[in-house]
């Protein structure tokens, strides 16, 4: 028994072994290479294009506002190039086509990074109206499948990479929205592409982030809108969630700017991993909470996993006894 077990363990040593040595080497002439990146403005998007223009790559660098193509363009080398592209538009999405088709010639596209994204509205389902979750959606899960769909044929060319970033959120929906509902959707788009386009040498990735400050959500701005949203409800459901509920989600908001990570490199390291790596991974877990707490709790049974989560949750006016 003993023997049994030792054996087992000696292989099991050796598969990992051999995982990390497979997943160290790197694809080779990276100059070559040319990578999209969407909402490089600022946050995950602004760094990994700083960190592949250090790395010699061929950055395709997609912001939505002019000044923050500016300021990426300031910090880095003369390859990186930028492109305004919002990812709502189809016209400025067959536009960005057409500029990296010119671009890429007959190599074709290494490699797209998913990146482009927003959170906000961000509140109980009750609150919100079509408009809030069609507002997240269009960018987060219909943006970026147009994106994908519309660069397949180059990055096919390329037997290249597509990264799409989605989040832990993606796996646990802790709260309500257009943002959760939009992750969970990236991650089964990921999935049927991922085994569509393995026959093509494509490999698609997901990255799963856990809370990170990047930017996209302030605690100020996202606790005034949420203040703004309660008064506009009817009469009927304020009194049943009461001014207390709001009081409490600021505090609990607050409380997770301030565990979240200001470092942004564990993100951009794996997405950078998935397009460089001879073998990269289909899913890139990121961030302590998201290793720790989320995707062990998304194994969870719902029961626990919502007892848990409604311990954090504000309780409604209604329920207080």
């Amino acid at each position: 028994m003993w023997l049994c077990a030792a054996a087992a363990a000696a292989l099991l040593a050796l598969l990992l072994l051999r995982r990390w040595h497979r997943e160290r080497q790197t694809v080779p002439r990276l100059s070559e290479k040319h990578v999209l990146i969407t909402g490089c403005d600022s946050g995950f998007g602004k760094l990994l294009a700083r960190q592949l223009d250090r790395r010699g790559l061929r950055v395709l660098a997609a912001c939505l506002t002019e000044s923050g193509a500016a300021q990426l363009r300031a910090g880095t080398s003369e390859r990186l190039q930028t492109v305004l592209l919002d990812v709502t538009c189809s016209e400025s999405i067959a536009r960005v086509t057409a500029w990296v088709r010119e671009r890429v010639g007959d190599r074709g596209l290494w490699g797209l990074v998913n990146n482009a994204g927003i959170a906000i509205p961000t509140a109980p389902n009750e609150w919100l109206s079509k408009e809030d979750f069609v507002k997240v959606l269009d960018v987060n899960l219909v943006g970026l499948v147009e994106v994908t769909l519309s660069l397949l044929p180059l990055v096919r060319r390329a037997r290249g990479r597509v990264v799409n970033v989605s989040s832990v959120m993606g796996r646990l929906s802790c709260f309500g929205g257009g943002y959760c509902i939009s992750k969970f959707g990236v991650e089964a788009f990921s999935d049927s592409l991922r085994r569509e386009l393995r026959p093509f040498g494509v490999q698609v990735s997901i990255i799963e982030p856990g809370g990170f400050q990047t930017g996209m959500i302030d605690p100020g701005p996202l606790v005034k809108g949420f203040v703004r949203l309660w008064e506009r409800l009817p009469a009927e459901t304020q009194a049943a969630y009461g001014r207390r509920y709001v009081d409490k989600y600021a505090r609990s908001t607050a409380l997770l700017h301030r565990l979240s990570s200001c470092r942004l490199s564990p993100v951009t390291d794996a997405m950078a991993h998935a397009l460089l790596s001879r073998c990269p991974r289909s899913r890139y877990a990121a961030g302590w909470d998201a290793r720790l707490i989320f995707l062990p709790l998304s194994y969870c049974p719902a029961w626990l996993s919502d007892a848990i989560i409604g311990f954090f949750l504000p309780i409604p006016a209604s329920e207080v006894p």
